[in-house]
C-alpha cells in the first residue's frame, strides 16, 4: 500500500460523492504530521474537493492530532471543538496520535462522526464516500460517532507524503514508528513500529518535487535514522541517492537519534552535494543516571565525541538539541550534573520542553517525581542558556558571505531565507524573489533580535 496515496485512481463513486465539496484541515504536533496532512490534502483534490477559504463553511474537516504530552491532547480537544463550532453541519474525520491512543475519547466529542488511526488514515477516501451521503442530522444524532484503530502491533502500512510547507521547502516522510519505548513516550504505541518507505519511491518522490519548483528538501520521520527497516535499505544509500537528484539544492535532516548519526553518515553529509551542515539530534538529559532512567541507547560520553566529530568535519554547522528537564527520578543533583554536561557542548541551540507523564508509560514507576515549579525553575536556566549558545553561534557569522535560499517573509518589502548551516537571514525585497539562491555578506542582528541582516552579493 505504500504509494496508494499518490496513485490510487479516483473512480466515478468516488467523484459523484466528493465532487465540489470543500474541506478545511487544522494540523497539530510535529513536522511529519502536517507532511501527512498535506499527503491527505492532495488525495482529497484528486476527488474533487477544494480548500476551503478562511471564513468559508467546510462539508469535511479533517484534524490531524498530536499527543506527546498532556497540554498537546487538550490542544487537541480545544482544536476539534473549535473546527466543529467554525463549520456546523461538516463531516469531522479526527486522525493522528491522540485519535490513535485515545479512540473512544475523540469519538465521543460532539461533532465529530469519524476517527481513524495511523492504518487506516491513509484509506480516508473510502470512509468518506461510504459514510459522506448520510444527511448531517443523521449523522449528529448518534448514527456515526465511529472509530477504527488497528492496535499498535498491526500497523504495518507506510504512508508516503511529500509535502510543500508555508515557504519553500519540502517536507518528505521516509520513515514512520519506532522500536525503541523509551520509559517517558508513547509514540511506539501512538505510531506503531518502525517502517520505511523503498528508496526508489522516495528517490521518485524527491524528483517531483524537483518537477514542481522545490529546491529544498526535509527529511522527516518519528525515528528517521532507523529507515530500512521494512525494505533492508540503508539509511546512508538513501541519502547517497537523494543527493543525486537534480534540481534539488538542499536537503536537511529533521532529526535523528546519536547512535543512528554513524560516522559514515557525517562523513558522507561533509562531502556531500545538498545535504546541509545543519543536525538536530535529541539528547533529553545530560545525565547518565536520568539516561538510563529514560532506556536512552547511548551515554554523555557517545554524545559528546558525537558533537566533536561533527565540529570535526563541519566547523561551521549548526547543531541544534532536544533536552527534557524533569524526567522522573532526574534529582536536583542530576540536573545539576546534565546542566554542567549542556553547557560543555559546541552546540548552537537547545529545544527544552518538560517531562509530561503519560498514561501506560514505564517512568510512572519512577521516583522521585519533580515539582511543577521546578520544571519550570530548570527549563528556564536551560532555555537562558540556549539564547546565549544561539546568540553566539550566530556572532561568529557575521561579516563572512554565503548562500540563502529565499523565502517571501510576512512582512512587505522584506525577504527572510536560510544559510546552509541555518542561520536565519532578513533582507530588504529589492526586486529578489523567493526559492532562489543569492550569495549574501552577512550583518549584525535585525531588529527583533531574530535573524542578521545580509545584502545580496550575487545570485548563485
Amino acid at each position: 500500500m505504500e504509494d496508494s496515496m499518490e496513485k490510487e485512481l479516483v473512480d466515478t463513486s468516488v467523484n459523484s460523492v466528493l465532487e465540489g465539496k470543500k474541506a478545511a484541515y487544522f494540523t497539530l504536533g510535529c513536522k511529519l504530521n502536517f507532511a501527512e496532512t498535506s499527503a491527505i490534502g492532495r488525495l482529497l483534490e484528486q476527488a474533487g474537493v477544494s480548500t476551503a477559504r478562511e471564513g468559508e463553511c467546510a462539508d469535511i474537516c479533517v484534524v490531524n492530532t498530536c499527543s506527546v504530552t498532556e497540554v498537546a491532547d487538550h490542544k487537541c480537544r480545544q482544536a476539534i471543538h473549535k473546527m466543529v463550532k467554525a463549520h456546523p453541519g461538516a463531516f469531522v474525520v479526527v486522525t493522528g496520535c491522540y485519535a490513535q491512543l485515545k479512540p473512544e475519547t475523540v469519538a465521543g466529542i460532539e461533532g465529530v462522526d469519524l476517527v481513524l488511526g495511523a492504518e487506516q488514515k491513509g484509506d480516508i477516501l473510502r470512509y468518506l464516500v461510504e459514510r459522506l451521503p448520510l444527511s448531517s442530522c443523521e449523522r449528529h444524532t448518534g448514527a456515526l460517532h465511529e472509530y477504527h484503530i488497528v492496535p499498535m502491533k498491526e500497523v504495518r502500512t507506510f504512508m508516503p507524503s511529500c509535502s510543500c510547507g508555508e515557504r519553500t521547502r519540502y517536507f518528505l516522510k521516509v520513515q514512520d514508528g519506532c522500536d525503541y519505548f523509551c520509559t517517558y513516550c508513547t509514540i511506539p504505541y501512538a505510531r506503531g513500529r518502525s517502517r520505511n518507505g523503498s528508496i526508489a519511491s522516495l528517490v521518485a518522490q524527491a524528483r517531483q518535487a524537483a518537477a514542481e519548483g522545490g529546491r529544498e528538501i526535509v527529511l522527516t520521520g518519528v525515528n528517521t535514522g532507523d529507515f530500512g527497516k521494512t525494505t533492508g535499505e540503508r539509511f546512508l544509500d538513501l541519502l547517497e541517492a537523494l543527493d543525486k537528484v537534480e534540481g534539488i539544492v538542499r536537503y536537511r535532516i529533521s532529526s535523528i537519534e546519536p547512535n543512528l548519526l554513524t560516522d559514515e553518515i557525517l562523513e558522507f553529509c561533509a562531502s556531500s552535494r545538498a545535504f546541509m551542515p545543519h543536525f538536530h539530534i535529541p539528547l533529553q538529559s545530560g545525565s547518565d543516571e536520568v539516561l538510563r532512567l529514560m532506556h536512552r541507547r547511548y551515554t554523555t560520553g557517545f554524545f559528546a565525541d558525537k558533537v566533536a566529530l561533527v565540529r570535526e568535519l563541519m566547523p561551521d554547522a549548526f547543531i541544534g538539541v532536544d533536552v527534557m528537564v524533569g524526567m522522573r527520578g532526574e534529582t536536583p543533583e542530576r540536573f545539576d550534573e546534565a546542566y554542567a554536561f549542556i553547557r560543555s557542548l559546541d552546540v548552537c541551540q537547545l529545544h527544552v520542553f518538560s517531562y509530561s507523564e503519560r498514561p501506560g508509560t514505564a517512568a510512572l514507576r519512577i521516583g522521585p517525581a519533580v515539582p511543577p515549579e521546578e520544571k519550570h525553575r530548570r527549563s528556564q536556566l536551560l532555555l537562558a542558556l540556549s539564547a546565549r549558545k544561539w546568540e553566539s553561534f550566530y556572532r561568529r557569522h557575521i561579516g563572512l558571505e554565503t548562500e540563502v535560499l529565499l523565502e517571501k517573509a510576512r512582512s512587505e518589502g522584506v525577504m527572510h531565507g536560510f544559510t546552509p548551516n541555518y542561520i536565519r537571514v532578513e533582507m530588504a525585497a529589492g526586486g529578489l524573489q523567493d526559492n532562489h539562491l543569492v550569495k549574501v555578506r552577512l550583518g549584525d542582528f535585525n531588529a527583533d533580535g531574530t535573524a542578521l541582516y545580509a545584502v545580496p552579493a550575487e545570485e548563485v
